[in-house]
């Protein structure tokens, strides 16, 4: 017997669990981040009411903060569907994410670019370091929260760039 995706245990029977066996594993995998997409769409719709309800100047940043996040979410999740769908179609969606090639003469600068950036990032993360030492106490933890916020947002940063760098330097 086919085992339910924890993705739908999670979101709940409504949105469905492909059960043809014909259908192949890249058709599941799209399947699933629409289900995903469709679904963070409504979870952001909610936390937007509620900011823009909220009279609590911390509650409503806060939330504020996290639909951000989340709606940078929906735009990788909608990326990813639309390079899944251009696969499965043989075609190149404009919203589609593709490969790095034919650099030519920026490789090098790029290449040079992103590990500047790589190291800002890194030093980034030792000021807020150095910050969240310097703020604790202040405002119940709220300074330390985020700025340990911001050191994760940092560290993903660097994750990407030295993605980046790697294909630059494979390209």
């Amino acid at each position: 017997m086919e085992r339910i995706p924890e993705f739908y245990t999670m979101y709940g029977p409504e949105l469905g669990v492909p059960e043809s066996p014909e259908i192949s594993e890249v058709e599941r995998l799209m399947n699933e981040f629409e289900a995903h997409e469709g679904q963070e769409g409504k979870i952001t719709q909610r936390y937007k009411e509620i900011a823009e309800k909220s009279k609590n100047p911390i509650f409503k940043f806060l939330l504020q903060l996290i639909v951000s996040d989340e709606e940078k979410h929906h735009a990788v999740t909608h990326a990813i569907v639309s390079t899944l769908k251009g696969g499965l179609t043989w075609t190149k969606p404009e919203d589609a994410i593709g490969g790095i090639s034919s650099l030519g003469e920026e490789k090098a600068e790029l290449v040079k670019l992103t590990e500047e950036f790589i190291e800002l990032e890194k030093e980034g993360i030792k000021e807020y370091k150095k910050l969240i030492k310097e703020s604790k106490g202040y405002y119940q933890g709220l300074f330390v929260l985020l700025l340990q916020s911001m050191i994760h947002d940092s560290e993903k940063h660097a994750e990407i760039l030295e993605f980046l760098r790697n294909r630059l330097k494979a390209a």
